[in-house]
């Protein structure tokens, strides 16, 4: 039997203590916080959407950084194995809107009560507010771990699963990054990713609170188009969010931008150009006694009224019936691509996850080990992976966080 201590209790150091613990393992848990599962607490609005329930092989389309190397751990402990550890761990799921997956309770906290329970069963140590200091390595192969308060812990393995550093209040600091660099390991360039985006001028002000469903976006770098999507997005005092932007968020640091970036919005996006024109045409038409400001509230929210027109450079006064065929064309083009400028993103106290980590170049794909340490193993949001929104993330935890623990000799 081996001695294996795990560094984190978020998602993936749990299911990876539960994992070594099964093959007979002696585990300890270290968590410097008071309590584990700080981040899975706040996940999905505090319900924590744990996975998403598409086919497998979906999985992979999800992921925004190597998705490749999860092939093994996806195979091996796939979203249908999640549902089922969860629902045999007393924690019964449904699912929902675009394959999400939820506690049935729609509290994150019985997630963490059924991750606790395993734990319990299984014999694992968890050891609270006791943070670590170094991981310590003696001719390329793992010895233990040292604490912050200097004390020594032997261990044949170690699971670092730390996190990355996103939502730092959860205590994702960073630890991880220095660990895997003490142990000769490379860490990329870390940036938030699913978080919202900041415009240029004051017109994302002027919307502040206004919520768009059914719209689609474009984000074009120097004229190539680095996301294309549908959605729901939301204006804010910054710019702008919503799942829709979220997701785009995440191309958005894939490309490593360096200066504004277009974000075209298709407002009628169910609509070609010529649909929409004869849309127009009808309600003109109907509308043609009226000042072009007083024949809009059938195409846009009150709120983006004012916006459309005063881009439109049609004169607000001016009667429906004396518009030009050009200004007609004009506004339709407005309709279906408005434009912003997207200026940078928000910092990583905003970002749902970290996009790059530790290098998985150097980490062996079918067990998460380090490839540079023997008995060092790596899951979890501390590597270079990252997802879309709708439970992908968590699905990558759960796997690696698996594929780590049961991989221990």
């Amino acid at each position: 039997m081996s001695k294996v201590i795990v560094i984190g209790g978020g998602a993936a150091g749990c299911m990876a203590a539960v994992a070594a613990s099964a093959q007979g393992h002696q585990v300890i848990l270290y968590e410097k916080n008071e309590k584990i599962g700080r981040k899975l607490f706040i996940t999905g609005k505090g319900r924590c959407n744990v996975t998403n329930g598409c086919p497998t092989e979906e999985l992979f389309q999800n992921v925004v950084s190597n998705a490749k190397f999860l092939y093994s751990a996806f195979y091996s402990f796939d979203n249908n194995s999640v549902c089922d550890f969860f629902e045999k761990a007393g924690c019964p799921l449904k699912c929902e809107r675009g394959e999400r997956m939820f506690p049935v309770s729609d509290h994150s906290s019985d997630v963490i009560r059924a991750l606790e329970r395993r734990m319990k069963e299984n014999g694992v140590k968890v050891c609270l507010r006791t943070p670590i200091r170094d991981v310590a390595v003696e001719n390329d192969k793992i010895s233990g771990v040292i604490l912050r308060n200097g004390q020594r812990e032997r261990a044949d393995a170690v699971v670092i699963a730390t996190g990355g550093v996103s939502y730092p209040l959860t205590g994702s600091t960073g630890d991880g990054y220095h660990f895997a660099e003490t142990c000769g390991m490379s860490v990329t360039r870390v940036r938030p990713a699913l978080v919202p985006l900041e415009t240029e001028g004051e017109l994302c002000r002027q919307l502040q609170g206004l919520s768009l469903k059914n719209v689609s976006v474009r984000l074009l770098y120097r004229g190539k188009e680095l996301f294309q999507g549908f959605g729901e997005m939301l204006f804010t005092h910054f710019g702008v969010s919503g799942p829709l932007i979220l997701t785009a968020s995440s191309f958005y640091a894939k490309a490593g931008v360096d200066g504004p970036c277009e974000l075209e919005l298709d407002l009628k996006p169910a609509l070609t150009m010529e649909q929409l024109d004869r849309r127009l045409l009808r309600d003109f038409e109907e509308n043609r006694k009226k000042q072009f400001k007083n024949a809009l509230g059938g195409l846009f929210p009150a709120k983006l009224i004012p916006v459309m027109l005063s881009y439109s450079g049609i004169d607000p006064e001016k009667k429906v019936q004396d518009i030009t065929r050009e200004e007609r064309k004009h506004f339709a083009g407005l309709m279906k691509c408005f434009p912003l400028t997207v200026t940078g993103a928000r910092d990583m106290k905003e970002a749902i996850i970290t996009q790059g980590g530790v290098s998985v170049k150097e980490v062996n794909p079918s067990t998460m080990e380090s490839k540079k340490v023997k008995g060092l193993y790596l899951a979890g949001e501390v590597l270079d992976l990252d997802a879309l929104t709708g439970g992908f993330n968590l699905q990558i935890a759960w796997s690696t966080g698996y594929l780590a623990g049961s991989s221990i000799p």
